[in-house]
């Protein structure tokens, strides 16, 4: 009978490893997906970190070719000084391509300023659909 009781234990051991439970599924299913999540997390950190790396060579660059732009504006209104100079004095040409650029100043300042007035601060269809979210969420049959 002892031994009858000893092989019962060890096929009641057997089943136990063979089936789990549903708590153990369950438990196992948990670390499963917080390990898949903690995972995705990870390789969402990776991506972004490439392509911000990415976005800050593309900026760099874009810096450098604004430097370089005002560099050549610079130049080509030196070029223009002393081009109009030679006909009417240096003080003069100096004067009227000052004068051109504060035109194109004045012209650049009134459209930039007339673009921002067309911007909206709060994303009004967002804002819609949110109260249409809400109002379902308080009555869903309606």
């Amino acid at each position: 009978m002892a031994t009858e009781t000893r092989i019962d234990l060890t096929e009641a051991a057997n089943r136990q490893t063979a089936d789990p439970s549903i708590g153990e599924l369950v438990k196992e299913i948990a670390a499963d997906m917080s390990q898949l999540v903690r995972q995705e997390v990870e390789l969402a950190k990776a991506e972004v970190k490439q392509e911000a790396a990415k976005a800050g060579k593309g900026a760099g660059m874009l810096g450098g070719a604004g430097f370089a732009s005002c560099m050549t504006l610079v130049l080509l209104s030196f070029a223009a000084v002393f081009g109009i100079g030679s006909e009417i004095g240096l003080g003069w040409a100096a004067l009227i391509v000052a004068a051109v650029w504060s035109v194109i100043a004045g012209i650049l300042a009134v459209a930039g300023r007339t673009q921002l007035r067309r911007v909206h601060p709060k994303p009004e269809r967002t804002v819609e659909t949110l109260k249409e979210d809400a109002r379902w969420a308080r009555h869903p049959i309606s």
